[in-house]
């Protein structure tokens, strides 16, 4: 039997992917109920997740501790992705407002940022959060092109381009640009480049992160046919791997040199996704209309990256490798797990 027939909801591209498919064997909902689910984060000390539901222009909250979902902020601004920033505070891309917000500690929202030159934004889309508290964020049309997911409206920058946001000085500038639609980025964890995705152009690029403010170099790290995949939410685990929501085909796996090794296969088009739990090894997924949760093998980079944090050595050895193979042997006639919370 191959290792792809039997690995369930994994497959196996590449023997590199064996370790990350130990994890559960299936797919756990957590909720189902909205039109378009986006943007989840993970909140360490609230233990709980919050994530976009972009067409009915509210954000849900989900709690760890009970399972239960509800509305944490209605009339939200057709949110998209979410981030925290160095003190723990929510980091939003409000796609139909147009503008980056922060809502502090005691609740209230600041507005961060809705303008370049005068000119109002496209509609932000995701934020990563750098060791040095700015902000970098994608703008791309998804948001004014229909009223679906945001409000229809003309761009008026005329172009979609990855900012970089002091929010203590306001300096706000651009760092990228020649995008179609950029869509998710992510640090590598020791913040000396920024991988990007480009979702119309099937690709995710790559660049060297210069003096903390410039990005330099830039080169196609992964590419794909869009009717095979449509790059959206980027992030790494600690041991330097790439994932990718990639809509129709699921959540992939790239290693450092760029091969995909993997794929998580699930039953709707997966739009983003986050590592949470008390562990950072539990992967929270948005797809569709629906919010997953998959325990896995490996575990997400440090939730606060800089200079002095890089990758752990890989778990690579041929004997972890044959255990993991067989590990996914013995399971492949069990019943799927049960979860219980």
């Amino acid at each position: 039997m191959s290792e792809k027939a039997s690995s369930g909801i994994y497959e196996i591209l590449d023997d590199r992917f064996l370790i990350p498919a130990n994890g559960d064997k299936r797919l756990e909902l957590l909720f189902d109920g909205s039109r378009w689910t986006e943007g989840p984060v993970y909140l360490p000390a609230w233990r709980q997740v919050i994530f976009s539901d972009i067409p009915n222009d509210r954000m849900m909250r989900w709690d760890e501790a009970t399972g239960s979902v509800g509305v944490f902020r209605a009339a939200a601004g057709n949110t998209n992705a979410h981030t925290l920033d160095r003190e723990g505070r929510l980091i939003t891309c409000e796609q139909g407002r147009r503008r980056i917000t922060r809502t502090e500690h005691d609740g209230s929202i600041t507005v961060l940022a809705e303008r370049f030159q005068g000119k109002r934004f496209n509609g932000p889309n995701d934020a990563v959060v750098r060791s040095d508290g700015s902000i970098w964020f994608t703008d791309p049309v998804f948001g004014i092109i229909s009223d679906y997911e945001g409000e229809r409206g003309e761009s008026e920058i005329g172009a979609s381009n990855v900012y970089r946001l002091d929010p203590e000085s306001g300096d706000l500038r651009i760092v990228a640009e020649g995008f179609g639609t950029p869509n998710g980025l992510s640090f590598t964890p020791d913040e000396r480049q920024l991988f990007v995705s480009d979702t119309l152009a099937g690709e995710i690029r790559c660049y060297m992160v210069r003096g903390h403010k410039r990005l330099t170099d830039g080169r196609v790290f992964a590419q794909s046919p869009l009717e095979e995949a449509q790059f959206d939410g980027v992030k790494f685990d600690d041991e330097g791997r790439l994932w990718a929501a990639a809509g129709r085909s699921g959540l992939h796996c790239y290693d450092p040199d760029g091969t995909l090794i993997g794929r998580i296969l699930f039953p709707t088009p997966v739009s983003n996704f986050t590592f949470g739990g008390p562990k950072n090894n539990r992967l929270f997924i948005s797809s569709a209309s629906s919010l997953y949760s998959l325990m896995v093998a490996v575990t997400g980079a440090p939730r606060v990256g800089g200079p002095a944090v890089a990758a752990r050595k890989r778990v690579a050895r041929e004997a972890d490798i044959s255990v993991a193979r067989i590990r996914l042997r013995m399971n492949a006639g069990l019943p799927e797990t049960e979860f219980t919370g």
